[in-house]
């Protein structure tokens, strides 16, 4: 990493609330709209303690309601762990292979992940 890409990495931060960390595993978002709402499949993408980025074929309405539960996998773990919360979407992008990237600020914070996972 050159000295460019790191100064843009940390001023990137720096403009941030919260740290974000990596963690690819699946999401399942209930969506409560006034377009009828519904159940959205999609793939974290990032997560701090304050939110989640997500990706998903389904476009859902910026501003609406969420629940959601992730399910990480863990090396020693028979099964995932699941981990619910709740948070409204904040932001809603078109991504460049006809997806969309969703970004959900939770009502809670999210707390202890921070410890266990790698930093972005």
């Amino acid at each position: 990493m050159d000295k460019l890409d790191r100064a843009i990495q940390i001023s990137d931060w720096q403009l941030r609330k919260h740290r974000r960390f990596s963690l690819k595993c699946p999401v399942r978002m209930k969506v409560q709209a006034d377009w009828s709402g519904g159940e959205v499949e999609a793939t974290c993408k990032n997560i701090s303690i304050g939110g989640l980025l997500v990706s998903s074929v389904s476009p859902v309405p910026r501003y609406a309601s969420v629940s959601f539960i992730i399910s990480v996998q863990a090396d020693n773990a028979i099964r995932p762990i699941r981990l619910v919360g709740k948070g409204k979407i904040v932001r809603v992008e078109s991504d460049i292979d006809a997806t969309f990237l969703i970004a959900v600020q939770c009502e809670n914070p999210v707390t202890q992940w921070e410890e266990y996972l790698p930093q972005a």
